[in-house]
């Protein structure tokens, strides 16, 4: 891995690990502007890339100092670094022989190299605490090298030669780079140490002005000795695309100006309300009741609605005053406070709202007839007996519908829906005890009315030998008036029945005079005799087998006695 890298890494698991040791502690408010001089000294640990196999470099001190304005956690900043290291020759220097005779070594100089580093960058600082900081500082700059050359000079029969050649740097400018890592710790708001690790990049093409040279001769290394075959060194006239980087650790002071200590802000642990939604008189849970938490000056913090428990839980909600408002089908509820003191950490404090509206609350539901389909759209009607109270509504896509009803009172509630037949019911409010009831529920089911075809509205049925119409199926027939009344461009067909007892020329006047009864009170309850046509159809249209000659029960016989409508669209 780079070294670069070691450092983002070293550096990201520290923030890490002092994030979790502070997290139990008071947190600060945001952080505010500081200037921070942070002088150093260390030592630094160079890699040089030179294309000089023999050669090495040696660690050395660094002093330097970094300048950084912080405007938040964010800054910008300057660095200034000395580094001094030393070159040293690794050409063997013992046991060398030219041609199998032996070399002395005539001259070694090993030079010292010195860099100097100029750069300015961002800078980036964490501070858990007025004591502790870590700060990451990324710079980029020009840097200077100076000094490293390296010369090895061997004699044998009166020739002195060069045997390993660099000819160091002469303090030419270079691009360079810096990251560094720097924890401090402040005794007070002014003044505290620090320590860190950096990596320092030059970037540059060597020459030498005076031989614009480096060389060494080869040579193989057998049984101890270092053969040289040939005086002829491998020499480097061109200039060098090369590049040095140095590893290093430091410690310094820490100097912060201008610098407005941040105050601790207390923890707020959040809490969590629970709110259940009742009936005042029955005690019976509420669902689908519409929960506000509000502010005392009436801002909504959250809202929820109740489960099919009745209850709603505001988690993450600092410790505060707050109002508790409910509304369940347009009703509100006698709303409930939570004070800041009762809130108690890691505990679901819990408030009650009642629904104390007197009035019941009717429950309905519109399906087809003889299924559980549920009718959408159907226009409910709520009319209430005494005054002239009429409400209206649309049942939704589950066929439901909700009203509110008063006690002691007698209401007619129809519903109606192109292609279906009029439902009506009567319902009385006396029958029922608030203190015990506050849902009245209700199911209407609806035909559906197609055009030429019979349909039944609870069978109008007629004693033997009887045309005359009874007072208990009057209620049915409003029904139809209802229906006729809301499609006033239909015309409907009134066909009645009767058993096989007598002659068929006295069955199919008998019918004929059934079916007239039925279109006279229709018309006495406003519909037009034009929509309407009575027709007897004798014992023709038999639903048993009771004919003539077949012994049938009066109940059995019952069955034929009947009335049915059927339905002329218009064309």
């Amino acid at each position: 891995m780079k070294p670069l890298k070691l450092i983002f890494s070293f550096f990201h698991l520290t923030l890490l690990a002092q994030n979790i040791t502070a997290q139990n502690e008071q947190p600060l408010e945001p952080y505010t502007p500081a200037f921070l001089l942070s002088p150093r000294v260390g030592y630094d640990l160079p890699f040089y890339d030179n294309s000089t196999p023999y050669i090495d470099y040696l660690g050395g001190l660094k002093v330097g100092a970094s300048a950084d304005y912080y405007f938040n956690w964010f800054g910008l900043g300057m660095d200034f670094d000395f580094i001094g290291n030393a070159a040293k020759n690794i050409y063997p220097t013992s046991n060398l022989r030219l041609m199998g005779n032996p070399i002395s070594i005539t001259r070694l100089n090993e030079n010292s190299i010195n860099r100097m580093f100029f750069g300015l960058g961002p800078s980036f600082r964490f501070e858990p605490s007025n004591r502790f900081t870590a700060e990451l500082k990324l710079r980029g700059g020009i840097g200077y090298i100076n000094g490293g050359g390296v010369e090895l000079e061997g004699f044998q029969s009166g020739q002195v030669f060069r045997l390993n050649y660099h000819a160091g740097y002469d303090w030419e400018p270079v691009l360079s780079a810096k990251a560094q890592v720097q924890f401090n710790y402040f005794f007070n708001d002014y003044i505290g140490l620090h320590a860190g690790v950096y990596s320092v990049g030059h970037y540059y093409d060597l020459t030498d002005p005076a031989s614009g040279t480096t060389l060494y001769v080869p040579f193989n290394e057998q049984s101890g000795a270092y053969n040289i075959n040939s005086l002829q060194p491998i020499v480097r006239r061109e200039p060098c695309n090369c590049q040095t980087f140095s590893l290093g650790a430091f410690v310094g002071i820490t100097l912060r100006l201008f610098n407005q200590q941040r105050v601790s802000v207390p923890i707020i642990q959040p809490s969590s309300l629970k709110v259940t939604a009742k009936d005042k008189y029955t005690k019976e849970l509420l669902p689908n009741t519409d929960i506000a938490l509000k502010t005392p000056d009436g801002k909504i913090v959250q809202t929820g609605t109740t489960n099919s428990f009745g209850e709603v839980t505001f988690n993450n909600i600092p410790p505060d005053t707050y109002t508790i408002e409910g509304i369940l089908y347009d009703t509100k509820l006698e709303g409930s406070k939570a004070m800041k003191d009762e809130f108690q950490p890691g505990k679901t404090l819990q408030k009650e709202i009642l629904y104390s509206d007197p009035n019941f609350i009717i429950k309905g539901r519109t399906v087809l007839c003889n299924t559980n389909t549920p009718l959408v759209g159907v226009t409910v009607k709520l009319s209430k007996m005494a005054g002239a109270e009429i409400k209206y509504t649309l049942t939704d896509a589950k066929g439901e519908f909700i009203f509110h009803l008063k006690q002691k009172a007698t209401y007619t509630l129809y519903g109606k829906k192109e292609n279906y037949l009029t439902q009506i019911d009567t319902i009385l409010t006396n029958e029922f005890d608030r203190n015990k009831t506050l849902f009245v529920q209700l199911e209407f089911c609806m035909n559906k009315i197609n055009c030429n075809e019979d349909f039944n509205i609870n069978n109008i049925y007629y004693d033997s030998d009887k045309y005359a119409l009874k007072a208990e199926y009057k209620p049915e027939l409003n029904r139809l008036v209802q229906f006729m009344t809301d499609n006033p461009n239909l015309k409907v067909e009134i066909g009645s029945h009767t058993d096989s007892k007598n002659s068929g020329a006295y069955n199919k006047t008998l019918s004929q005079n059934r079916a007239n009864t039925v279109v006279d009170y229709l018309v006495s309850q406003g519909i037009s005799r034009e929509r309407l046509v009575a027709k007897g159809y004798g014992e023709n249209q038999l639903l048993n087998e009771c004919y003539d000659g077949v012994k049938c029960t009066d109940d059995e016989h019952q069955k034929n006695r009947r009335t049915v409508m059927k339905v002329s669209c218009p064309k």
